[in-house]
């Protein structure tokens, strides 16, 4: 099966980037998505569902088919697209995807949207400081990350690029590196605690 196709899109359109495994997705990925539409007034959030996380073990991971229908889902939002292209381009990592987009969307004004507790890990990323030169990032508050989140490598690091909350709506339009950390209301969720419970449940 091919995932190739890009969902529909035009230039100057302003398209948030929210990458995973969705293993599974959860009304906390879709809460983050509505966060992020309203608060940098994009025109659209593309879960970017992947074939499988190089940073994570994928041995039990569900076909990617699955996790597209149940992210879709969750999702269940028109101005929230759920794609897998992602498996067609060779490459397991960010910066390769983007790298696409930009090449195959010109005049697309992306975004990299990632929570807070993701940033803690971002220097582990495949040319992570490429990427935030690629495009802006939104980082999105989650409980328990948000000061170690802002005090880790990647945090210090972009630091200077740190625009204000106000700024989000023009954040877009912004040549990177730039990025907003979002607050809002925050959810417990995790896809890893749910994937536990899910063996539990199993067991």
């Amino acid at each position: 099966m091919s995932f190739a196709r890009l969902p529909p899109h035009a230039s100057g359109q302003r398209i948030g980037l929210f990458g995973g495994s969705f293993d599974p997705p959860h009304e906390g990925h879709r809460a983050a998505s509505l966060l992020a539409l309203r608060r940098l007034r994009l025109d659209r959030v593309w879960w970017l569902v992947s074939p499988g996380n190089p940073l994570k073990d994928t041995r039990d991971l569900p076909s990617l088919g699955s996790r597209l229908v149940a992210a879709r889902n969750v999702a269940h939002h028109p101005r929230i697209v759920v794609t897998g292209f992602e498996a067609d381009l060779g490459s397991p990592y960010t910066y390769e995807t983007i790298l696409s987009l930009k090449r195959r969307c010109p005049g697309v004004r992306f975004v990299w949207i990632m929570g807070a507790d993701n940033l803690l890990g971002f220097h582990h990323w495949n040319h992570w400081q490429e990427i935030a030169d690629l495009v802006p990032i939104a980082v999105i508050d989650r409980p328990g990350a948000t000061l170690k989140a802002t005090q880790s490598r990647a945090g210090r690091a972009l630091a200077p690029y740190r625009k204000s909350e106000a700024q989000g709506p023009r954040l877009a339009l912004r040549s990177p590196p730039a990025y907003v950390f979002l607050h809002g209301p925050r959810s417990d969720l995790s896809s890893t605690e749910l994937r536990a419970h899910r063996h539990v449940d199993r067991g």
